[in-house]
């Protein structure tokens, strides 16, 4: 008896980089990018499986393909599939964690907050700052500064440890009124008895005019000046201590 062997050209197996690349690139990009590594992955794979088959309808019978190679493909194809699916799904969760943050935000607008941040916005003349000695000082002072740096007022402020409050009356070192809506900021300088500096910590008081979202985070604005939610020390804030200038 003879045998006809049907003799066959060897296809090659489509590569995972494109695929690979794709499914990094969802990591790093938004929900189109996503959109566009499934579509990538779904077409890579189809490619695949179409030339698999044709090898496999075509493949000498006396010497069969040798299946490590599609298996290995296959399992390939699997992580990239599921690294796709993760992607998405982490995608989806930070876009549902935005919302909640913006909707949560939202009752607080007309209120009064204390934020971290040492500007504080001039509103119906006056200026709300809180600050904390970390340790007692010999000697302290408040500056205030407006939004290009100049000094407009300073005083000498608290030498005891302790978190203190300091209102600004909007008014400047020669007693004139600064007018409202603009951004100062209070510095306060201090320093122990070995004239060491001593860093306070500064927070500032405002009310919130409004929420909006920037760079997929809830941002406050401060009659102008743009808090994170993130910063957000308390609402309709107290004080212990109050000083006012």
């Amino acid at each position: 008896m003879t045998t006809t062997t049907q003799a066959t050209t060897p296809i090659t197996l489509p590569s995972l980089g494109t695929a690979s690349s794709a499914a990094s690139g969802s990591s790093s990009g938004g929900s189109s990018s996503s959109g566009s590594s499934a579509l990538s992955f779904t077409s890579n794979f189809n490619t695949f499986l179409t030339l698999l088959t044709t090898q496999l309808q075509n493949q000498d019978p006396l010497s069969p393909m040798d299946t490590n190679t599609f298996t290995q493909q296959l399992v390939s194809f699997s992580e990239v599939e599921q690294q796709i699916d993760t992607n998405n799904n982490l995608q989806n969760l930070i876009q549902l964690q935005t919302t909640n943050e913006s909707i949560s935000a939202l009752p607080l607008v007309g209120q009064q907050i204390q934020y971290n941040s040492a500007t504080a916005p001039l509103e119906n003349g006056q200026a709300s700052f809180s600050y904390t000695l970390p340790s007692t000082a010999s000697q302290s002072a408040l500056v205030v500064t407006d939004a290009s740096g100049n000094v407009i007022y300073n005083t000498a402020g608290q030498t005891a440890q302790g978190t203190y409050s300091f209102a600004w009356n909007g008014q400047n070192n020669a007693g004139q009124q600064m007018p409202n809506g603009g951004a100062y900021t209070l510095q306060v300088v201090a320093a122990d008895a070995s004239k060491n500096p001593i860093t306070a910590t500064v927070q500032s008081i405002g009310t919130v005019s409004n929420v909006t979202v920037t760079n997929s985070q809830a941002t406050f604005d401060v009659d102008g000046i743009s808090v994170p939610m993130s910063e957000l020390v308390t609402v309709n804030p107290g004080s212990t201590s109050t000083t006012t200038h």
